[in-house]
C-alpha cells in the first residue's frame, strides 16, 4: 500500500485555513439522484446546486458528463484517460495542486470523485468530513460568486488495479482471494426490494452498508477506531486478499473503499458497473438472502 500525500479525509477548520492557499483546488462534485415513485431513476447534474451556493472559490466537477463515458449504457462510468485528464487539467486539478472534495449531499459524490482521481493516479486529494452541510453548520461562508479557473497539467497514470469491470468481477467468482463488498441496504442486498431489472446480490459477497459508517444525525464518519474494528471482522483488512466494493452504480461503492483508506487500506478496487450492470445481464448469476458464514 502507497503512504499518502495528506490525509483521506479533512475538517472545516483544516480547510478554513487554506481557502487563501493558491495551490488548493476545492471541488463541489454534487451529483442529485431523484428516485421516482415509478419507473427508473434520472441522475441530474448538480451544477444549478453548486451556482446557487458552494465554498468561496470552488470549483464544478460535472461527474454525469465531463468525467463520465457518454457513450456507456449506464451513468457515471469511468471515461478514458485522455478525457478524465483533459477535464481536470481545465478545472485547475493537476501537478503542485492540492484537491479538496465536497458534496452538497450524503457525501458519496465526494468520495466518487476522491477514487476517480486516485484511479487516474492523482494522490494530492482529500474530502471535506460532512461536506456542505457541516461547513455550514460551522458558520463557514458561502457563496454564488462564479469561480476563477486556473488550469493546470494533469499528469497522473491510471491505476488499472482499483478498477473492475463486470468481466473483471465474473472472473473472479471463484477466486477465494477477492472479497466483494455490497455496500447497499440489507433489504437490496437480500433481494427483498424491486430496485434492479433482477434482484439480489452477486455470489459470494458480503454485506456491509454503506450509510452504517457515517453518524445518522450529523452526517461525518463514525470515529476511526470504530470502523477499523468492524472492518477487521468482515476480513476486509486480511492480508492477500483483494478487496472489490460494489454498489447499485458504483457511487456509494466509493464510500466504504474511502474509509477504508482511513484505516490504511487504500488498494481497494470499485466494481463501476455494480449492480446496474450486473443484474442487467441474465446470463449472470445472483444470490437472495444472506451469505452463509
Amino acid at each position: 500500500m502507497s503512504t499518502p500525500v495528506l490525509p483521506a479525509l479533512v475538517d472545516v477548520a483544516w480547510l478554513r485555513e487554506r481557502l487563501d492557499d493558491p495551490s488548493v483546488v476545492i471541488v463541489d462534485a454534487t451529483t442529485h439522484l431523484p428516485i421516482p415513485e415509478e419507473g427508473p431513476y434520472v441522475p441530474e447534474s448538480g451544477a444549478e446546486s453548486y451556482r446557487a451556493q458552494h465554498i468561496p472559490g470552488a470549483v464544478f466537477a460535472d461527474l454525469l458528463t465531463d468525467f463520465a463515458d457518454a457513450a456507456s449504457a449506464e451513468p457515471w462510468t469511468v471515461p478514458s484517460s485522455e478525457q478524465f485528464a483533459s477535464a481536470a487539467s481545465a478545472l485547475g486539478i493537476g501537478d503542485g495542486a492540492t484537491v479538496v472534495v465536497y458534496d452538497q449531499l450524503e457525501g458519496f459524490w465526494a468520495t466518487r470523485f476522491w477514487w476517480h482521481l486516485r484511479l487516474e493516479g492523482f494522490d494530492a486529494v482529500t474530502v471535506l468530513d460532512g461536506g456542505l452541510p457541516a461547513w455550514k453548520a460551522a458558520g463557514a461562508p458561502v457563496t454564488d460568486a462564479e469561480s476563477t479557473l486556473t488550469p493546470r497539467v494533469f499528469s497522473g497514470k491510471r491505476r488499472p488495479e482499483l478498477l473492475r469491470s463486470t468481466a473483471d468481477v465474473a472472473a473472479a467468482l471463484d477466486d477465494p482471494s477477492t472479497l466483494l463488498v455490497n455496500v447497499l441496504d440489507e433489504a437490496t442486498y437480500r433481494g427483498e426490494t424491486t430496485t434492479y431489472a433482477r434482484q439480489g446480490h452477486i455470489p459470494g459477497s458480503v454485506n456491509l452498508p454503506v450509510f452504517s459508517i457515517r453518524d445518522a444525525e450529523t452526517g461525518d464518519l463514525r470515529p476511526v477506531d470504530e470502523l477499523r474494528r468492524e472492518f477487521e471482522a468482515a476480513g476486509l483488512l486480511d492480508d492477500g486478499t483483494t478487496v472489490v466494493t460494489y454498489c447499485g452504480g458504483g457511487i456509494a461503492a466509493t464510500g466504504i473503499a474511502h474509509a477504508l483508506a482511513l484505516v490504511g487500506r487504500d488498494d481497494v478496487a470499485v466494481y463501476d458497473g455494480s449492480m446496474t450492470a450486473w443484474a442487467n445481464d441474465p446470463s449472470l448469476p445472483l444470490v437472495t438472502g444472506a451469505e452463509p458464514r
